[in-house]
């Protein structure tokens, strides 16, 4: 594309003005001649069929006509005032209503000529009827330009760009318009090798062509050029970012595995690895040798063991003479995380400290102060980290947990603490799709542990229905009996007039009735308690003080329960599949069997059908997650907005997984050939990377 031809603002098109150019720019955000070209059309209407009129119905979407006018009136005075006409074909009679541009509309109809109508139908006294349709005079040669035009395009609009003629069909003028003065400035992006190897249509084809298809088979090729291209330049970015990182970011060397290491895996490891956990420390290990920064993405389930993993990282780290320190994003997962590390290394092994917005002023001094000089060797926290107060002696690794909910700027601040940039290593226990891991996090190296530790028994997932409750707090009367402890889950706090959903509130009050004091007790937790009140209910069913947790999903991460086997998730059916895989999460922690029990009413619509039997067939993460992604969409998945990778027009992720994996091999294979991008046949690739493409600023994914 001539980048310059194409940053024109829309108000210089012609057809367009001032006022229709700021509706386009705050309704569509339709700034640029670009911008107008990558709004594509969002469904396509076929032209190449003809109705009879008998046939009819108030059902179809739109309908074409060919009928010869007999009769039009002006109908009404003034503000009533409507053009109502009458065709017919030879199987009957059809009403056509105007009651704007009446003006224009009356001058154009001729009595006892023959139209081409289109439209949608309606019935109006038990015959067809239709408003305000499109019309052209019939002719053999309109019939044979309609033939050049099969399916016609319909963009979105709003209702105040219809005040302005901004309909689909005015947009379709524009756009139009744009081509005619323009295309020839619509410039390849992709070397010819490849658009010749993969038999892609050329870019101003397809851009012609994904507005004004002449055929089915042009509309389909030119999707799957521009979706190609879309794929392609993302993966371009990813992989040169990751290329000019390993030239670029020296690291440091980790070279030994010293006692920390060796004495933690000899004989303080409460289990044996896994086999899937022993991997991805190799794969560290590897990693860390290399005298270059590593950035790795480790994605496991809930419970899979990735704490573990960290810990021995960056106990390696601390063989190696360096420090490490671990960001979590909310309070309770650092909490948990430091909980967790001390369990597991004991009081004099290793100093491990917390750092949160919550830590009192004399103990930051401490923790500030044994960075500093070096004896702190472990630093878990929040965003208190990135503080400027918080100075390493010499941090040479950082382990961030679920890091789509931290900003760039924030892990750039992480980073700057060391001269030398420390190894990452990025945690999520949210499974990802493989085609969305490789869109966000396309230019880290992948790790996944994908086996539970042994000892651990599958949760068994049931779906109950409200009025099988009855059943449900049997089976719960007899797991405390046994000794185990429940959670239960609600979706809202208090009672809403608009949603008709289970809340918190009403749920203590019937759990009271039901399971009584002293032989039962009950915590209670949700977002509108404090810090202090909230650890004091969480602390309260640690210590197995309480029998049930009645919470809202603030606890979808929290403390590690071992002796809760029971999750109840009320209205399940409202809650997103990633949302229930953490919150059954929550149980199977320790060595009895576990249980996610799924509440809902009768009532439920196919994607909440889905939802909950997933969720009962399957305890697989990832399998869970390429399903969630078909549901929703990659844009719907948390933390998927603020990524700036996903601005896809054309691509979806869920469907079009094979041509991401084509444009991603295809990268690949530039990036070993060309490193440096400097073969005359890559040019093309330069310059795409100084202008927009694809609807992608490259400063959006870098």
């Amino acid at each position: 594309m001539n980048a310059q031809v194409f940053q024109t603002p829309i108000d210089y098109l012609k057809g367009t003005g001032t006022s229709r150019a700021e509706v386009l720019k705050k309704d569509l955000g339709i700034f640029t001649f670009e911008d107008l070209l990558r709004h594509f059309p969002f469904k396509y209407i076929d032209r190449t069929k003809y109705y009879k009129i008998r046939d009819i119905n108030a059902e179809l979407p739109h309908v074409q006509v060919i009928a010869r006018l007999t009769h039009k009136e002006l109908v009404g005075e003034k503000r009533t005032k409507r053009l109502v006409a009458h065709v017919q074909d030879d199987t009957g009679v059809m009403e056509l209503v105007w009651f704007q541009g009446i003006k224009w509309v009356e001058k154009y109809l001729i009595v006892g000529k023959a139209y081409i109508i289109f439209g949608k139908p309606g019935m109006f006294n038990s015959k067809p009827q239709m408003s305000h349709p499109e019309l052209e005079q019939y002719s053999p040669e309109a019939l044979k330009k309609k033939g050049n035009l099969t399916l016609q395009p319909v963009y979105n609009s709003t209702e105040k760009l219809k005040q302005f003629s901004l309909d689909s069909k005015g947009i379709q003028k524009l756009t139009a318009q744009l081509l005619e003065q323009h295309s020839k400035d619509i410039h390849e992006n992709l070397p010819a090798y490849i658009t010749q190897q993969f038999k892609l249509m050329s870019r101003a084809e397809a851009y012609r062509n994904i507005h004004f298809p002449e055929n089915a088979t042009q509309l389909y090729e030119a999707e799957h050029r521009l979706k190609f291209e879309e794929l392609f330049l993302i993966q371009l970015k990813l992989l040169k970012n990751k290329l000019l990182r390993t030239q670029k970011f020296r690291g440091n060397i980790f070279d030994k595995v010293g006692d920390y290491f060796n004495t933690f895996y000899q004989h303080k490891i409460p289990f044996p690895l896994t086999n899937a956990q022993k991997r991805v420390i190799k794969e560290i290990r590897i990693d860390t040798q290399r005298g270059v920064q590593m950035n790795r993405l480790l994605q496991g389930d809930v419970g899979s063991g990735k704490t573990v993993v960290a810990l021995m990282s960056m106990l390696l780290a601390i063989d190696n003479g360096f420090q490490a320190c671990m960001m979590a994003p909310t309070e309770i997962l650092a909490n948990q995380h430091y909980i967790s590390l001390k369990s597991l290394v004991g009081d004099d092994f290793v100093e491990i400290e917390l750092l949160t917005g919550s830590t009192p002023k004399k103990a930051r001094k401490v923790i500030h102060e044994g960075l500093e000089n070096g004896k702190l060797k472990i630093l878990i926290g929040t965003h208190a980290l990135i503080e400027d107060a918080v100075q390493f002696q010499n941090l040479g690794f950082v382990v961030i947990d679920e890091q789509h909910r931290f900003g760039v700027e924030q892990r750039a601040k992480l980073w700057r603490k060391a001269t030398v940039p420390p190894h990452v290593l990025v945690m999520t226990a949210t499974p990802i799709p493989r085609t969305l891991a490789m869109t966000l996090y396309g230019d880290l190296d992948v790790s996944v542990i994908d086996e539970l530790p042994a000892g651990r028994k599958p949760i068994e997932t049931k779906h109950f229905y409200e009025s099988q409750r009855l059943v449900v707090f049997g089976f719960m009367r007899q797991q405390i009996a046994l000794g185990r402890q429940v959670y239960v889950v609600y979706p809202l706090i208090q009672e809403s007039e608009k949603l008709d959903l289970k809340n918190l509130e009403d749920g203590v009050n019937t759990l009271s009735h039901e399971f009584p004091l002293p032989q039962y007790r009950i915590s209670i937790v949700h977002g509108k308690l404090s810090a202090a009140d909230k650890d004091f209910e969480m602390q309260r069913f640690v210590k197995g003080e309480t029998q049930i947790m009645v919470a809202t999903t603030v606890i979808e991460v929290g403390v590690n329960v071992p002796n809760a086997s029971v999750m109840i998730i009320e209205n399940a059916e409202r809650f997103g599949l990633s949302q229930l895989h953490q919150l059954r999460g929550r149980v199977g922690r320790g060595a009895e069997q576990s249980y996610c029990l799924l509440m809902s009413s009768q009532k439920l619509s196919r994607e909440g059908r889905i939802r909950l039997d997933t969720m009962v067939k399957t305890n697989n993460g990832f399998e869970i997650s390429e399903i969630d992604l078909q549901l929703r969409g990659p844009g719907n998945i948390e933390g998927t907005q603020q990524s700036g990778v996903l601005d896809l027009k054309l691509a979806n992720l869920a469907t079009d997984q094979e041509l991401l994996l084509q444009a991603r091999k295809v990268v690949e294979d530039v990036f070993t050939r060309d490193p440096q991008l400097v073969l005359p046949e890559h040019q093309v690739l330069h310059q795409a990377q100084q202008v927009k493409n694809a609807g992608l600023s490259w400063d959006k994914i870098s």
